[in-house]
């Protein structure tokens, strides 16, 4: 089958996660191909790629899913990470077409440029994958599932998505910028930030064990009050990162 274009209607006991991950082998020369265009090559000092992939102890042969891939800045971190014998599928939802005014996204090209990408276009509600994954990953994109653009997406309904496309023991990651503590879903829509006790609550419901944290890419000096664009703090925002796990082996 030719997986290239799709269009669809490891346990791992993670109590703590720190930086010194970072230093698991093989993810800096992940970081380091010459593939990897130069745009993506300046985001890597504040997106801190090696330290991503040791946190999602990405290996050869996984099946990973990148969720609302974007450019595809992870895409191609782990189309590399993983190998010939694993393989990426970036879900490119829907409901961002009209976002495109018709142009290809982005993400079209990198599934081209890499023989083991494939893209899925579907409804972020119908979220499904061909086979069964390791990994799923959300950057910097949860707190969009809340806004008028999306519909807004059910995010009960893609997390139980997510959930019965992993395979037992499989991770769940989600990446996003902080919004105040208490404020919900408040300011999605505003200040593109997301309460991270709100996703925790979220991503609980549909079955997922909360395996760890990680504060790699925290800001204290972030006061969370700030649209995320804003000059002062773009690229510099207070980040949290959840990793969930599917209970089974």
């Amino acid at each position: 089958m030719d997986r290239k274009w799709i269009f669809a209607g490891a346990a791992f006991a993670l109590l703590a996660v720190t930086p010194v991950l970072a230093k698991a082998p093989g993810y800096e020369a992940v970081v380091t191909d010459s593939a990897r265009p130069d745009t993506d090559k300046q985001l890597d000092a504040e997106r801190k790629p090696a330290q991503m992939l040791a946190l999602a102890h990405v290996r050869p042969g996984m099946k990973v899913m990148d969720l609302i891939p974007g450019k595809g800045y992870f895409t191609r971190l782990f189309s590399v990470a993983v190998g010939p014998k694993g393989y990426v599928y970036a879900y490119q939802p829907s409901e961002l077409d009209a976002l495109y005014k018709g142009k290809e996204p982005s993400i079209n090209a990198v599934a081209k440029d890499y023989k083991n990408v494939a893209v899925i276009h579907a409804s972020i509600n119908k979220a499904v994958a061909p086979e069964a994954l390791d990994l799923v990953w959300t950057s910097q994109n949860y707190h969009d599932l809340k806004d008028s653009f999306f519909a807004p997406a059910d995010t009960a309904q893609v997390n139980k998505a997510v959930y019965d496309a992993l395979k037992p023991g499989g991770l769940y990651i989600v990446l996003d910028h902080a919004a105040e503590k208490g404020s919900g879903v408040r300011d999605t829509d505003t200040l593109h930030r997301i309460d991270e006790d709100t996703v925790k609550k979220e991503v609980l419901a549909a079955g997922f064990k909360l395996a760890g944290e990680s504060s790699v890419l925290r800001n204290k000096a972030d006061d969370r009050k700030l649209k995320v664009f804003d000059p002062s703090i773009r690229h510099k925002t207070d980040q949290f990162i959840l990793i969930f796990r599917k209970p089974g082996k």
